[in-house]
C-alpha cells in the first residue's frame, strides 16, 4: 500500500486526501503486449496465464477525468476476451485510440490495465471536472463517450467515440486506482458494500437498456420474457427487472444448481436447456426448428403462451431458436454472442410473423442513472456469488471463462476485506442482508 491508500483506509477526510500526492505507480491486473501470441495453437486459452498482477505507472489525468481509489471491482466476460486476446488483441483498440492524439496517446502502452467495473473513492479531479469532489463514494460505468460529438447528445451509445472502459481503453478497474472520465461516475448506493456496488454497473445497466429502455424491448406488465443464461450476471438482473415490471420471467439454465439459484431470485419458470437438447454448438436448420418446438411446448405448458420477448446474449447456439420461439409480433433483443458471432435463423419466421430483432450495447448515462437509482432504492439487489482478492484475479476470471459461476464474481482491490463501505446501515437493515446476497450460499464451482 502507498501513503494515499493508507490514509484512505484509515478514514482520512476529503481535505486530508487532497494533501496527498498520487503514487508514482500502483498495483493492477494487466495484460502484456508481448504475450498476444502466447495462445497460438492452444486448445485451452487459460486466462490465468495471461493476467498479471503487479505495479504499473500512474498516468497523467486529462482535465475531464478523475482518479478513483478502487475498493472493489468484478469480472466481466470482456476481461476474459481481453485475456484470451480474442477475437483480436485489445492492444489493437489502444493503438487506434492513441492515434486521436492528445491525452489519448497515453492508452498505447506495452500493458493494459483491464476491468470494466469499479466502486471506490474519488481521490483526484481534473481541472474541468465540476460535479464530483475528492472523497465522493462512486460507482464507475464502463461506458466512455465523447461529449463533444453530436450523436452522443441524442444517445451516448450511438457516438463513434463510445468505448468500453477497461476493454477498449487502458487504466481499467481491476486495480488499486483507475482513471475514468467524470461522465462515467454515479453515486454509490449507500447501503451496499464496496464489492456489492462494484458488481452491478456493467451487467445491470446492459440488461436495463435491453429490457426496460425505449431503446430496447420496452417490457410491460404481463410480458412473458425468455431469458437465456438466466443464472449469469446479465440474466440474474434480467430476472429481477422482469419481475419488477410485472412480467413473467422464463429462465433457461444448464444445471440443477443454477435452477435452484433462479428459484431463489423468484424466477417463475425455470427450464434446463439439456432437456430441450441445447448445447454450445451451432445447430443445423432442422435441429434449430426441432429445439424451438420443444422449448415452445415447455413454455406453453408452464404459462400457456409464447414469449413476448427473448433476451439472448448466448449467440450462435440459441439465436435461431430465439427467432423461432418468440411470438408473432414479438422481440428478440441481443447484446452479445458468447457461443459465436455468426448466427443462422430461418427468416420466414421473422418476416411472416412480424417479429423484431433489436441490437443493444451497454447503456447511455441516463439509462445508467435510472438503473442505479433502482439499486439505491433497494428495488434491485446485487447477485454476487463469490469474491476474490486482487492477487487471485486470474482464478476469478478463469471461473467466468469456464462458466462455472453464478451471478457475478467480485474482486477486492484496495479494500482489505469484504463488508466495508456501507454508509446507510439503516436501509441495509430494512432490506435485510440476506435479501441483498441471495446467491452467496451457492459458491462458484472450482476452476480447473
Amino acid at each position: 500500500m502507498d501513503v494515499l491508500a493508507d490514509a484512505l483506509l484509515g478514514g482520512a477526510t476529503p481535505e486530508e486526501i487532497e494533501r496527498h500526492e498520487l503514487p508514482g505507480e500502483y498495483l493492477a491486473a494487466h495484460l502484456r503486449a508481448e504475450d498476444i501470441h502466447m495462445f497460438g495453437g492452444a486448445e485451452d486459452k487459460d486466462v490465468r496465464k495471461s493476467l498479471h498482477v503487479g505495479p504499473v505507472p500512474m498516468p497523467e489525468i486529462a482535465p475531464d477525468e478523475v482518479v478513483v481509489a478502487v475498493m472493489a471491482s468484478s469480472i466481466n466476460y470482456n476481461t476474459v476476451w481481453s485475456a484470451m486476446f480474442e477475437p483480436l488483441p485489445t492492444f489493437t483498440f489502444l493503438k487506434k485510440y492513441a492515434r486521436e492524439g492528445g491525452f489519448a496517446t497515453r492508452h498505447d502502452r506495452p500493458y493494459q490495465v483491464v476491468g470494466s467495473d469499479a466502486a471506490g473513492v474519488v481521490v483526484k479531479t481534473g481541472a474541468g471536472v465540476r460535479r464530483w469532489r475528492t472523497g465522493d463514494h462512486v460507482v464507475v460505468s464502463c461506458v466512455q463517450v465523447d461529449d463533444q460529438e453530436a450523436a452522443t447528445h441524442g444517445d451516448g451509445m450511438l457516438g463513434v467515440g463510445q468505448r468500453a472502459w477497461g476493454f477498449e481503453t487502458n487504466f481499467g478497474g481491476l486495480a488499486h486506482y483507475a482513471v475514468v472520465r467524470a461522465s462515467q461516475l454515479l453515486d454509490k448506493p449507500a447501503h451496499l458494500t464496496w464489492e456489492e456496488a462494484a458488481s452491478t454497473m456493467l451487467t445491470a445497466v446492459t440488461s436495463y437498456r435491453m429490457l426496460v429502455s425505449d431503446k430496447g424491448a420496452r417490457i410491460k406488465q404481463g410480458d412473458i420474457v425468455l431469458i437465456w443464461g438466466a443464472a449469469g450476471g446479465l440474466g440474474s438482473f434480467a430476472v429481477q427487472m422482469v419481475k419488477n415490471a410485472g412480467g413473467i420471467p422464463v429462465g433457461v439454465v444448464g444445471s440443477e444448481r443454477k435452477a435452484q439459484l433462479l428459484r431463489k431470485l423468484g424466477c417463475d419458470v425455470v427450464i434446463d436447456r439439456r432437456e430441450i437438447g441445447v448445447d454450445d454448438g451451432a445447430p443445423g436448420p432442422e435441429e434449430t426448428i426441432e429445439r424451438g418446438k420443444r422449448l415452445g411446448r415447455a413454455i406453453r405448458a408452464a404459462v400457456g403462451e409464447d414469449p413476448h420477448v427473448v433476451f439472448d446474449y448466448v449467440g450462435r447456439a440459441t439465436f435461431g431458436i430465439s427467432v423461432f420461439v418468440v411470438r408473432r409480433g414479438g422481440t428478440v433483443v441481443t447484446c452479445g454472442s458468447s457461443t459465436g458471432y455468426q448466427h443462422t435463423y430461418d427468416n420466414r419466421y421473422l418476416w411472416m410473423n412480424l417479429k423484431r430483432i433489436v441490437g443493444s450495447h451497454g447503456a447511455n448515462l441516463q439509462e445508467q442513472s435510472e438503473c442505479n437509482r433502482l439499486f439505491r432504492l433497494g428495488l434491485l439487489t446485487p447477485v454476487l456469488s463469490a469474491v476474490h482478492p486482487l492477487a487471485d484475479v486470474g482464478e476469478a476470471a478463469r471461473t467466468v471463462q469456464l462458466n462455472r459461476h453464478v451471478g457475478k464474481v467480485g474482486v477486492l482491490c484496495m479494500a482489505p476485506e469484504g463488508g466495508l463501505g456501507v454508509t446507510d446501515p439503516e436501509l441495509r437493515a430494512r432490506i435485510g442482508a440476506q435479501n441483498l446476497n441471495p446467491l452467496r450460499e451457492l459458491p462458484a464451482e472450482a476452476a480447473v
